[in-house]
């Protein structure tokens, strides 16, 4: 009797016989795209922009000159570019902590009080914002913050015209309306941030075992010694994470501080303005360098918190 051959594989079982018995060719194949893409268009672009910030535009022809020097850092350092660093840094920590000291509650109550069905409308709530666009939201504000805006309408209603007043003579903070102040942007950059804080804090809070806080009050601590022994230290990771989304888009943001606000330029807005309209390419770049160099200080503090688990 003659005996049947087994029919030979197909070219696709070939092929994966083929990579199984090469695990470290799969694992380069599988990543070569990514690992291009993320090498070239990230890393790549980053290393040039450090490039482009040693050199510097020349004052007589405005042409780049391609050589490596720190004219256009010392140009960088001078006391009023020093200013709108400061200016900027202080903003994006403020909102920062603004939007921890709101977000940490709502984030708490929805981690731990919160019923399933409240808690989908609060996540709804969070996220329904970002539904819209970023440009609409801004300019929203804008309308609400205006000198015939809603909340100055209600200052009115009540009387406290004055005290709005008041607030808006403040040096350096106020303006001619609070579309034109920095208290204006300062509410727009917390109202436009606030989710990217809520949503990392919650997520650190649902990882507390309840098992802990049981513990700690079956030995005797009161609620609020497991509040700020046990339950803080956990989800502490959840606001550094929150913090890095909150202080770096505000650093980097140019389009809230053109729409809102006064005069007074932000870190984006030089950048924008030396790329665009001055065409000092070097010392945009020298400007962005500022912010990555803070964020790369900022999350190796971070990493060591644990924040990133908690992304």
């Amino acid at each position: 009797m003659a005996s049947i051959s087994p029919a030979p594989p197909s070219l696709f079982r070939q092929i994966s016989t083929f990579f199984y018995r090469r695990p470290t060719l799969s694992l380069l194949l599988t990543l070569a795209l990514p690992l291009f893409w993320l090498g070239t268009f990230y890393l790549g672009s980053l290393l040039t922009l450090l490039i482009q910030s040693f050199f510097h535009l020349d004052g007589f022809t405005g042409r780049i000159v391609r050589q490596f020097g720190l004219e256009t850092y010392q140009q960088l350092f001078t006391p009023s570019n020093l200013d709108i660093i400061f200016r900027t840094v202080v903003m994006a920590a403020v909102v920062t902590i603004t939007c921890a000291l709101i977000a940490f509650p709502l984030a708490y109550y929805m981690a731990r009080y919160a019923s399933y069905r409240v808690k989908g409308i609060l996540y709804l709530a969070v996220l329904l914002p970002l539904w819209s666009s970023y440009l609409v939201r801004v300019y929203t504000w804008k309308i609400i913050l205006a000198q015939e805006g809603i909340i100055t309408w209600f200052f009115n209603l009540f009387g406290l015209g004055g005290v709005l007043e008041s607030i808006l003579d403040i040096p350096g903070l106020g303006g001619s309306s609070l579309s034109f102040s920095f208290i204006g942007m300062f509410l727009v950059f917390v109202y436009i941030w606030l989710p990217y804080m809520i949503l990392p804090i919650n997520a650190a809070l649902e990882r507390v075992p309840k098992s802990l806080i049981e513990a700690s009050g079956d030995l005797g601590a009161p609620p609020n010694y497991t509040f700020r022994h046990v339950i803080l230290p956990l989800a502490f990771p959840g606001v550094v994470a929150g913090s890095i989304f909150t202080f770096s888009l505000t650093m980097g943001d140019y389009i809230i501080p053109s729409v809102i606000g006064n005069s007074s330029f932000f870190i984006g807005q030089v950048v924008f303005a030396q790329q665009g309209t001055a065409g000092n390419i070097p010392l945009a770049a020298a400007f962005t360098v500022v912010p990555m160099a803070i964020m790369a200080v900022y999350l190796l503090l971070a990493r060591r918190t644990g924040a990133f688990d908690a992304l």
